[in-house]
């Protein structure tokens, strides 16, 4: 208790614990009549000089503070960044029809052991479990993916019971025993998108689309990052012209996806000794693979315009008619290292060059046919880990601020109103709103007011006798208006009946989107009247307001002057006045460059702003 006590009153750091901890708990092992023994074998590990420093003091091992090497805590900060990247994952994912799946982290080892003796099966955290069971946390989702996809496959005609193309995501955690090194860790969650039954490539076009898509919505452009295409079928091509057998294929890819590790010269030995390729056919290879362009590699390899060539100069062709072509380049040192990829292959890349491959995918046609399946089910997909993506957001300065937000917190003047405060807060809950409640009577108000302030409330509500008798409860609203603002604007009395509807009485949402404005479009909505449906948004965003239009004038009052916006949005909620405009879109691209404002009236609209996404802002006129 005495520890205890310690760390309540102070702070107290880990390397001061791990020196207190061990003298606390051996008086605690005398009084108990236990023997002051140090483990043999620390958790953490420990070097021989501290096990000899244990023996002469005496102390007991610790368990580290750390996680295991290669996996990481989310502390309730880096949880709400990890929050928000798995809702980008999903909202990018529902825009292109796309329906999520799961499947157990613990798969059974032969699951992922194939002929080629890949990687990968070296990297597993397998076992024996008390079944006798040879099992493994999995390092990859796809093949618990064609495990689900066959289990809806018919036995006897090998038809699927299931419509098809099934287009599933998921975003499961993953574990390789593997070097740690930046954006890539031991475990990981991995956003897969796999499209299974469709044999063309305008799945991968569809794919390559989905990842255009999710880069914009965190703020990255096609100059900051590409897509490096190739295709198996190509290489297929040019190997079986060198005399590579079908089933050394897959081998053989994995040698050559070595190649910007090992070297060319490491590669062609690989090829030589490993597939019988003579020196020059391996030179070839190797050359080949270092073209910058498709038609300088067909040249190379001597394959032409080959069926394989055609195909994926239609990829390329396709998606410049989407309207993402500028992401994409040709690159065929691009192999994937996994043996069941069929066909195209891609990886997404720092342009910069400082972070590893930030995604990767390709075809993989045969998977299920390793699995027992009778015939061959046109599989492609791609996977996207979160760490890199964590530090691709840090590299291209676009980490979101993402402050601790609530709705209200709700505060009662002293302790015998605190149980009607609990009832005010129960109202506001049932009313959808987010609600914290302040641990102490507030007769100081300003105590009240910088709990308020730190949970990031957008209203507080008092509960005092003098109100609650008048079955009113007395609400202010922190954020939406200056600080020079009459009391009478930003504090109302609201009956405790009328809650609900809270917002009337200030004429706002607690974003700032004008009453009125939401009312005439529920209203609308209600008589059936069309309404434009709103774009894919932050979920905080699903109801934006619409964009202002004609003049900001029209949208209730004249822009501010450069440098005056903190003065102006003390008493508007945007810069153009009182609804969205490309004024406000402008404003936001140039500060976001420097980061969060510091002054509280831009800060608050700024943290506005950062709640929509790339495309509605840029829809606003």
């Amino acid at each position: 208790s005495s520890a205890r006590q310690l760390i309540g009153r102070s702070s107290v750091s880990r390397a001061s614990l791990r020196v207190f901890l061990p003298s606390v708990l051996a008086g605690v092992l005398q009084a108990m009549g236990g023997k002051d023994k140090p483990d043999k074998k620390p958790m953490g590990g420990k070097d021989k000089d501290a096990k000899k420093d244990d023996k002469k003091t005496g102390a007991v091992s610790v368990v580290s503070l750390e996680p295991p090497s290669g996996t990481r805590d989310f502390l309730p900060w880096d949880m709400k960044q990890q929050t928000w990247l798995f809702n980008k994952f999903r909202e990018v994912a529902a825009l292109y029809g796309f329906q999520e799946y799961d499947a157990p982290v613990l798969e059974y080892e032969e699951l992922y052991k194939r002929k080629s003796g890949e990687e990968i099966t070296e990297q597993m955290y397998n076992f024996v479990d008390k079944e006798g069971a040879a099992v493994t946390l999995r390092p990859e989702m796809t093949p618990s993916l064609a495990r689900m996809v066959l289990g809806l496959m018919r036995a006897e005609t090998g038809e699927m019971s299931a419509l098809l193309p099934l287009k599933w995501f998921s975003i499961p955690q993953c574990w390789r025993f593997e070097t740690t090194q930046r954006g890539r860790k031991r475990e990981h969650y991995q956003w897969n998108m796999d499209i299974v039954g469709v044999a063309g490539i305008a799945a991968e076009v569809e794919l390559l689309s989905a990842i255009c898509t999710f880069f914009e919505s965190i703020g990255i452009t096609s100059e900051d990052v590409g897509l490096k295409i190739n295709s198996r079928k190509v290489l297929g091509a040019v190997l079986q012209k060198a005399g590579v057998p079908d089933d050394r294929f897959a081998e053989t890819c994995v040698i050559i996806d070595k190649q910007d590790k090992i070297g060319a010269e490491a590669v062609r030995k690989e090829l030589t000794e490993k597939i019988g390729l003579s020196e020059e056919v391996g030179k070839r290879i190797t050359d080949a693979t270092t073209a910058k362009t498709l038609t300088e590699f067909a040249e190379i390899a001597g394959v032409g315009e080959s069926p394989e060539v055609l195909e994926l100069r239609k990829l390329f062709e396709m998606a410049d008619e989407y309207g993402y072509g500028d992401w994409l380049q040709f690159d065929a040192s691009v192999v994937r290292g996994l043996a069941y990829y069929t066909g195209v292959v891609f990886e997404g890349f720092d342009k910069k060059g400082v972070l590893r491959a930030i995604c990767g995918g390709g075809r993989y046609d045969r998977l299920l046919t390793l699995y027992g399946s009778p015939k061959e089910v046109p599989c492609v997909g791609f996977g996207f880990g979160d760490c890199v993506v964590a530090e691709l957001l840090k590299e291209k300065n676009v980490v979101p601020n993402l402050p601790t937000t609530v709705d209200y917190v709700v505060a009662a003047y002293n302790a015998d109103m605190t149980g009607h405060a609990l009832h005010v807060a129960r109202r506001l809950r049932l009313a959808g709103f987010r609600v914290d409640v302040f641990p102490e009577p507030a007769k100081k108000v300003a105590k009240a007011f910088n709990y308020a302030d730190r949970a990031g409330a957008v209203r507080v509500a008092f509960v005092a006798p003098g109100e609650w008798d008048q079955g009113l409860v007395r609400i202010k609203d922190l954020r939406n208006f200056g600080q020079d603002a009459p009391d009478d604007v930003k504090q109302k009395d609201v009956p405790l009946d009328d809650l609900a509807n809270v917002d009337k009485y200030f004429g706002l949402t607690l974003d700032g989107t004008p009453y009125g404005q939401a009312a005439s479009e529920l209203a609308a909505t209600a008589a059936g009247a069309p309404v434009a449906a709103p774009k894919a948004a932050e979920p905080k965003a699903a109801a934006a307001p619409k964009a202002a239009t004609g003049t900001p004038a029209a949208a209730g009052g004249k822009p501010p002057a450069a440098g005056k916006e903190e003065d102006f949005l003390a008493v508007h909620p945007y810069v153009g006045g009182f609804a969205v405009s490309r004024a406000d879109a402008e404003l936001f691209e140039r500060l976001r460059k420097d980061g969060r404002p510091q002054t509280p009236n831009l800060g608050r609209w700024f943290d506005h702003m950062e709640s929509f996404s790339t495309a509605q802002r840029q829809s606003w006129k």
